[in-house]
C-alpha cells in the first residue's frame, strides 16, 4: 500500500464503522475512535455488547447492517479469524475501504474484499498514518 493510495482513502472517508470497539479507554480501538472523532471523522462504534449505548457520544450499533446510511470505511478491531465475516459484511453493506488494524492479518479476507472492488488496507493504524501523512482534521 503506498502513501497516496493511504492518503486517498483518508482524505475521500467521512464515515467510519469501527469494528471491535471497546468502552474501556486503556484498549487501542477507544484511543482510535476518540482521534478519529478529533480529526473529524464521523466514527459509528460496532460491538454486539454494547449495541445501543453511547461510546464517546457516539451510539453502539451491533453490526454493520443494522447501521443507517452508507458506510464508506470499516475499521476492523478483531482478530485476524474474525476478519474474514467483516469483509464479507463490508461487502454487503457497500463499504468503499476495508481497514484492517495493525495484527490483523488475514490474506484470504483481504483477497475477498479487493475482489468486491474496495480498497484494503491491511496492518496499518489511522491514528499512525493520519500525522505521518500530514493530513489536515476535516473541514480545516
Amino acid at each position: 500500500m503506498n502513501d497516496d493510495t493511504l492518503r486517498d482513502v483518508l482524505t475521500n472517508t467521512k464515515r467510519i464503522a469501527l469494528v471491535g470497539a471497546s468502552d474501556r479507554p486503556q484498549r487501542p480501538s477507544y484511543g482510535v475512535m476518540k482521534f478519529l472523532l478529533e480529526q473529524g471523522y464521523e466514527v459509528i462504534p460496532v460491538s454486539p455488547k454494547l449495541a445501543g449505548q453511547q461510546l464517546l457520544g457516539q451510539t453502539v450499533y451491533a453490526s454493520l447492517q443494522s447501521i443507517p446510511g452508507k458506510i464508506d470505511m470499516v475499521d476492523v478491531f478483531r482478530n485476524p479469524e474474525a476478519a474474514w465475516d467483516v469483509a464479507q459484511e463490508a461487502i454487503a453493506v457497500g463499504a468503499k475501504v476495508l481497514w484492517l488494524q495493525i495484527g490483523v492479518i488475514n490474506e484470504q479476507a483481504a483477497v475477498l474484499a479487493g475482489d468486491a472492488g474496495l480498497t484494503v488496507v491491511m496492518d496499518r493504524c489511522p491514528k499512525i498514518e493520519i500525522p505521518r501523512l500530514g493530513i489536515s482534521p476535516i473541514g480545516q
